[in-house]
């Protein structure tokens, strides 16, 4: 039995994209005799609003979608902070005080998430005043670790690699935890079997898989399906205006026959599904 999630951020309205991805997470569990869940990550500082989460709901009820509801990531921050001071004892994380201008004046090199932080911090005595984040000290942990794999339904079992992404934060500065951890955390909460995402997720898992050993978290399979791209060649999002459901829903369009034309991979004019 396959127990699949949508995870949606309530910082702007639902789109295409999201539609798309909620429903591989919902057929797939479905097909299996499995269970659907939705998870509202709202821990996103003033950036998330509690009343999205209620057009959310209208969304995929529009689409047809059914699903089991499981706590808010706000209601679970004791379990993030039980986690990153397991990782401290362990010597895993350490504080970071430098800013993005302060990363990007380093021109270090890029990895898959964006600059890769060249670990200016680790070791440095740091002004207690400043705001620090916490990272993940990847080398020490991989070497506690050791080599670990992963299974992706679309591709192949992969040998986990988090070094290509750097030492990625785990704490941030302005929010209980990083989408590594509390994604991590949740999915293992929640008894999530199959964790079902777009191809631009994929290098996260390397680091996700990881997590999941130092923290003795069970481990899931993963499917990262393609992502629906715009005219321009650039995949949907939030940031960029991308339509959203509740627009189209309140303009009296068909959602169901929406949700059928999605699984056949039949998009309204302008947009294409790719990988990544």
């Amino acid at each position: 039995m396959a127990v699949t999630r949508f995870a949606p951020s309530p910082n702007g309205p639902l789109h295409l994209g999201h539609a798309y991805s909620a429903i591989v997470a919902h057929d797939l569990a479905k097909e299996r005799g499995g269970q659907f869940l939705l998870r509202i990550e709202d821990i996103d500082g003033a950036r998330s609003r509690p009343e999205l989460a209620d057009e959310f709901r209208r969304d995929l009820e529009w689409l047809g979608l059914e699903w089991d509801e499981v706590p808010t990531q706000s209601s679970r921050l004791e379990s993030y902070d039980e986690a990153a001071r397991e990782l401290l004892e362990k010597g895993l994380l350490y504080p970071c005080t430098c800013t993005r201008a302060e990363i990007e004046a380093l021109k270090p090199r890029l990895g898959p998430e964006g600059l890769v932080y060249p670990g200016t911090c680790k070791g440095r005595l740091l002004d207690p005043a400043k705001p620090a984040a916490l990272r993940l000290d990847v080398d020490c942990a991989m070497a506690r670790a050791g080599d670990l794999e992963w299974e992706d339904e679309l591709a192949v079992c992969m040998t986990a690699d988090p070094r290509e992404a750097g030492d990625v934060v785990i704490v941030r500065k302005d929010a209980p935890a990083s989408y590594h951890l509390a994604a991590t955390l949740d999915d293992a909460a929640d008894g999530v079997t199959l964790v079902t995402r777009g191809q631009d997720l994929f290098p996260a898992t390397h680091v996700h898989r990881l997590l999941q050993a130092l923290l003795g978290l069970p481990v899931p399979s993963w499917h990262h399906h393609g992502l629906l791209m715009d005219e321009s060649g650039k995949k949907l999002a939030k940031r960029r205006g991308s339509p959203s459901l509740a627009e189209r829903r309140n303009s009296g369009e068909d959602g169901l026959l929406l949700a059928e034309q999605l699984r056949l991979h039949r998009f309204p004019a302008g947009i294409s599904l790719a990988s990544t």
